[in-house]
């Protein structure tokens, strides 16, 4: 038996088997790139994020929880989930998904699969749904892009009531559409505000707010949120952003709350990244930090 062979130690990347049968944690790849404002090779990531579960055990020492309790399958990746018809087939293929598990995990791709994965998980019911980012961006932009999907959700039906935007960065955003956040009652925790409060705070308040609609929240972790030195494969970060750690909290509080039913995790360009890989790494490290809160939830 060699090193890299220990049954005391099991990887994660072995808890998670391919299938779409019912299961607590679903992965489903949205390897989207083609709208992206600058050009990312983020398609290349939701392959790279599996690769780097290899990394890591299922065991985490702060919760006392092994993951080896939880079922988890992988669905694969949406083929061609760009553009109108690829979205369609986002939609539909995490319509079919959400209803055979807990909690389902987007791996992109760019931040435009926060909309076609939102709406197939709050269905024909989009106006009770809830949405939480953490982004550097308020993504409100005109047209069809990455830095359109929250625009997009609001225009399919979502209240801008049930919004909560944690991490938003000073010069990252524009005037006009930080206004466009005001106007549409999108309630917003800038970076600069995260300093005096702690983000377990900010992420419990957004998570009642998220669901006043009473309907289920989707949780978009865009890893640009955080700050550039820990997340060298994310292009748009910038220095100053969220820690590694602050994510990682945000992502096991979501997994613990039962109104989250889905969460994506995006932005990450895998052929971008650093050669210790810190950002795919990350990535890996939020799909189970999100699987270790859903083991916590309250029976």
């Amino acid at each position: 038996m060699s090193n890299a062979e220990d049954p005391l130690w099991p990887r994660a990347s072995g808890w998670v088997t391919p299938g779409d049968g019912s299961c607590d944690v679903m992965l489903l790849g949205v390897p989207a790139n083609r709208t992206s404002i600058s050009a990312t090779g983020a398609d290349t990531t939701p392959a790279a994020i599996r690769a780097a579960l290899t990394r890591y055990s299922t065991y985490s020492w702060a919760h006392d929880i092994d993951l080896a309790r939880l079922h988890a399958l992988d669905a694969g990746d949406v083929d061609e989930p760009d553009g109108s018809e690829g979205e369609a087939r986002v939609m539909s293929r995490v319509r079919e998904l959400v209803e055979r598990t807990r909690l389902l995990v987007a791996l992109g791709g760019d931040n435009s699969i926060t909309y076609s994965v939102a709406r197939g998980v709050f269905g024909d019911d989009v106006a009770s749904g809830g949405l939480i980012t953490l982004d550097a961006h308020h993504d409100l932009r005109d047209g069809i892009s990455n830095g359109a999907p929250v625009r997009r959700l609001v225009e399919a039906g979502i209240a801008g009531a049930n919004i909560v935007q944690i991490g938003i960065a000073d010069f990252s955003n524009s005037r006009e559409y930080a206004a466009r956040a005001r106007d549409l009652g999108i309630t917003v925790v800038t970076r600069d505000a995260l300093r005096r409060r702690p983000i377990s705070d900010a992420m419990s308040e957004a998570l009642a707010i998220a669901g006043g609609g009473g309907g289920p929240i989707h949780v978009d972790l865009d890893v640009d949120v955080c700050d550039r030195a820990v997340v060298p494969g994310c292009p748009a970060a910038a220095p100053g952003g969220l820690t590694a750690d602050e994510l990682r909290q945000v992502a096991f509080q979501a997994g613990r709350s039962p109104r989250v039913h889905s969460l994506d995790i995006t932005e990450i360009d895998a052929s971008a990244d650093a050669p210790d890989q810190r950002t795919v790494r990350l990535g890996a490290l939020l799909v189970l930090e999100a699987a270790c809160g859903l083991a916590a939830r309250p029976a």
